[in-house]
């Protein structure tokens, strides 16, 4: 027994007991023999059977000293866990006394106030800094516990608040000042009292009004101090369980989340856990995982639509939160938890009506569960988004697929997932078409537009399959409208008619994406043109940007794969002459060689827009068409040029750069890259060889990668062997007087109908001197001769038409400029119309009187996209 606890009339021998018993079973002293001891028990779990007498205790203890030290090497036990031969020698009447962790913390506080007493005896100002923050963290820990304030804190407070005063004064007055380390922590000390003091400011006031009240409210609310526990008797050993030694545990425990705040996963505490996690939500020490796991308890004891959409609403949120780096993107396990409660809260609202997802609600209380027969409409309004899910699943999607491998297994593993939330999108799009809300219907309309415009049919119906197994669909699907392209009108036609001008926009140009994507070339292109888009695309946002730069490229390869050359080129030039090629269409980001670098931030947002790879354009295959749409038109456009200041006028620059480079090439060895069979190519057809020429441009390996690609070659074969007669005509008409048709026929393996027509056409838009003679066969070359003052006029007249041009493109700029993007009105746009085609009416019948010199034979082809385009029907 404890000599601090002795009663009255404790013997001498029981002090000596007392005595022994501590040098001998103190904490980790007292070792228990092998074969005698019994299991160890704590002290204060002891049962009843320790009867035997003091004399039994002192030999039992004596024993157990013995054999200690026979045995050195045995595992000690705390005098906490010894059994019941070690408690022998207590006499039953004896009492023990339990201290609580709480009245343990109140000692501690009065001992750290003894503390700071003996550092103001002494000025030790620096002592008294550490243990007031000692005495700080006590004081949080007991009210972390929902336990009042000690009045011992309140008075210490208050002592030495007039005990700093006075040493400062005192500071003020010596004339031996203390040394700097004691001056600072008395500064410092002054600067903690009276935060301290400012803190609990109410409760200083009520302890200043009535020390004794404040002591006693106090004291009712805690619990006495010592509990005194009565020792029973134990009796002896009659059960298993005791024989174990084993303490017995309370299985009565609760979570406890930060803080000590208790965390009660029932139906019940739903709201204020609910109300706990929102508190922790964006705060530095927040644990993402805990707050999920958290939530998903809940979820689990749910039980009413409220609680669960609620709980829904908070879970997907933490799972956005999870990830917080905007360069890096959701974990794959992550998404697909958010995307399958998205869908479990979808089914929710849709099940059952009288619970409505909104934006915008009035206040309620968030504690109090809420049921459709108190509220007015019988409709119970819960604030929340499920458009703004929507949109961050999608856009985590797109981020993962930018930041993958293309080229590895898991990019494509990761893209099986846009089943699912295609499936997602379009769940939505009906749950919005139900419940009549037009603004996040659009929204959702246009992300499901995003995920389908761009793709072949066949991925277009494995996507709308999985709607089959959705026990919602929205009104329009797949199986609604027979095939890919009603799907993509009935969308885009919802999409015209809402108010939003940025979603017209981008509907408007993935329908016209989709039209070029299927061949339909003159849809795609009038559609374009009556949009108007090319005169404001500049001051939209920078996807609308990107997504137009791809629709022109798409356009441009319909019109290709349709052999319409001409507009190939001219759609294709625009793009080509930048030379940006990869970052017009976000697939790749510009070398700034020699402009200013880019800054961190801005090559940070400029990779955040790029497409992912299976949403790319082949740029090698874009530019083997570009290249060779502008080898069919620049060669015969070579041909027909006499002078050398005309031939530097070119109509497709960088076409003419890689030309003239290949001219200067001393040696040419056998083509390699795409770019050099396209060259010789292009050599070959200015030297009349055709054939060579259509074997080098189809023998071009990235033809295959185009759909149709056996039509697409024969349309190639039959368009050089077009513009290898042209050339040849071109180039020797001064050297001939006549020219048989039969023979022309023979020479580029066309019918002698194709060759007469062809003729005709060149002597019908003065692009040839001649005139045919059906009854011969031939035909027969006139030869003009012009002076030097008719060349000089024709070059002033060149000029002066390139002159006007220009002048009619800064006035449409300045006619259309007034209004914002997407803020056209029909009148104005009617008027601005009809002027341009009345200037440019003008300017054709202008440059119709000069056609018969050279410059009018190719003014035509300088024509802008919208220009060339009107000329074609």
């Amino acid at each position: 027994m404890s000599r601090f606890f002795r009663q009255a009339g404790d013997s001498d021998s029981d002090t000596e007991e007392s005595d022994e018993e501590l040098l001998t079973s103190g904490d980790e002293d007292a070792a228990a023999p092998k074969a005698a001891a019994k299991p160890a028990m704590s002290r204060f779990l002891r049962t009843a059977g320790s009867d035997s007498s003091s004399s039994d205790s002192e030999s039992s203890d004596e024993d157990e000293s013995e054999m200690s030290d026979e045995e050195p090497t045995q595992k000690k036990k705390s005098r906490f866990m010894r059994g019941d031969s070690d408690e022998d020698s207590e006499d039953e009447d004896v009492k023990r006394v339990v201290k609580s962790t709480k009245d343990k913390r109140l000692e501690e506080i009065e001992a750290t106030g003894k503390v700071m007493d003996n550092g103001l005896k002494i000025n030790d100002w620096v002592a008294i800094s550490n243990e007031f923050d000692k005495l700080l963290r006590l004081v949080q820990r007991q009210s972390n516990a929902a336990e009042p304030l000690p009045p011992f804190f309140v008075k210490t407070l208050l002592s030495l608040e007039d005990s700093l005063n006075a040493a400062l004064m005192k500071e003020k007055e010596a004339k031996k000042k203390m040394n700097a380390t004691n001056a600072r922590a008395l500064n410092s000390m002054k600067q903690k009292v009276r935060k301290t003091a400012k803190e609990f400011e109410k409760e200083v006031q009520q302890y200043q009004n009535d020390p004794e009240a404040f002591e006693r409210e106090f004291t009712a609310h805690a619990q006495p101090a010592d509990v005194v526990v009565p020792k029973p008797k134990k009796p002896k050993k009659n059960t298993d369980s005791e024989s174990d030694g084993e303490p017995v545990l309370d299985d009565r425990f609760t979570t406890v989340g930060k803080g000590g705040k208790a965390m009660s996963f029932s139906a019940d505490n739903i709201f204020k856990t609910l109300k706990l996690v929102h508190e922790a939500r964006g705060k530095k020490n927040t644990d993402r995982g805990e707050q999920i796991r958290i939530l998903e308890k809940l979820l689990e004891v749910a039980v009413t639509s409220y609680q669960r959409i609620r709980i829904l609403l908070a879970l997907v949120s933490s799972r956005f939160d999870y990830n917080s780096s905007i360069t890096s993107y959701m974990p794959t396990d992550l998404w697909l938890s958010a995307q399958h409660e998205v869908d479990q809260l979808i089914s929710i609202v849709v099940a059952d009506s009288s619970y409505a997802v909104q934006e915008d609600t009035e206040d309620y209380d968030e504690l109090v569960e809420r049921h459709p027969a108190t509220e007015s409409d019988g409709v119970v309004r819960i604030r929340g988004s499920i458009i703004s899910f929507v949109d961050r699943l999608d856009d985590e999607f797109t981020k993962s697929l930018q930041n993958i491998d293309p080229h590895g297994t898991e990019y494509v593993d990761r893209l099986k997932d846009e089943k699912v939330l295609y499936r997602t999108i379009s769940r939505s799009q009906a749950f919005y078409e139900q419940t009549s809300q037009p603004e996040p219907l659009a929204r959702v309309i246009m992300r499901r537009l995003e995920h389908i415009y761009s793709k072949p049919d066949a991925v277009v119906s494995a996507l709308e399959s999985s709607l089959a197994s959705s026990e919602i669909t929205p009104s329009v699907t797949l199986a609604s409208s027979a095939t890919t392209s009603s799907l993509i009108h009935s969308l885009c036609v919802h999409l015209y008619k809402a108010d939003n001008s940025l979603l017209r926009t981008r509907a408007m140009l993935s329908h016209i994406y989709h039209h070029a994507l299927h061949n339909d070339f003159y849809t795609a292109r009038d559609m374009l043109l009556m949009s108007h888009l090319q005169e404001s695309i500049h001051s939209a946002d920078v996807a609308t940007q990107i997504l137009y730069n791809r629709t022109v490229v798409q356009l441009g390869l319909c019109a290709f794969r349709c052999g319409l050359i001409k507009e190939a080129q001219a759609t294709l030039q625009d793009i080509f002459t930048t030379q940006r090629v990869k970052e017009l269409l976000a697939q790749g980001v510009h070398q700034q060689r020699f402009q200013q670098q880019l800054t961190p931030e801005q090559e940070k947002a400029e990779r955040s827009r790029q497409l992912p790879f299976h949403m790319h354009i082949n740029t090698e295959l874009l530019e083997a068409a570009f290249l060779v749409s502008s080898m069919l038109v620049e060669v015969p456009l070579l041909a027909s040029i006499e002078s050398e200041e005309q031939k530097r006028k070119a109509i497709s620059k960088p076409f003419r750069r890689l030309l003239d480079f290949a001219d200067r090439q001393v040696f040419t060895g056998p083509p390699e890259s795409t770019r050099d069979h396209i060259m010789q190519a292009s050599k070959a057809l200015q030297d009349g060889e055709w054939e060579k020429c259509r074997d080098l441009i189809q023998s071009i390996k990235i033809w295959s990668l185009m759909p149709e690609v056996v039509s697409v070659k024969e349309m190639l074969a039959k368009r050089i062997q077009e513009q290898g007669l042209r050339t040849y005509l071109f180039t020797y008409a001064p050297y001939y007087s006549t020219l048989s048709l039969s023979l022309l026929s023979r020479t580029f393996s066309l019918p002698l109908r194709s060759v007469t027509s062809m003729i005709s056409k060149m002597i019908w838009n003065e692009e040839l001197s001649a005139s045919l003679d059906q009854s011969t066969g031939v035909v027969v070359f006139h030869r003009i001769e012009h002076s030097r003052p008719q060349q000089l006029a024709q070059v002033i007249a060149d000029k002066v038409s390139a002159l006007l041009e220009q002048n009619e493109k800064v006035l449409d700029i300045k006619l259309g400029g007034s209004g914002g993007w997407g803020d056209r009105t029909g009148d104005k746009g009617e008027k601005r119309g009809e002027q341009t085609q009345e200037r440019r009416g003008r300017g054709d019948r202008t440059r119709g009187s000069l056609r018969g010199g050279p410059r009018g034979r190719g003014s035509r082809f300088a024509q802008g996209l919208g220009n060339q385009m009107t000329r074609v029907r």
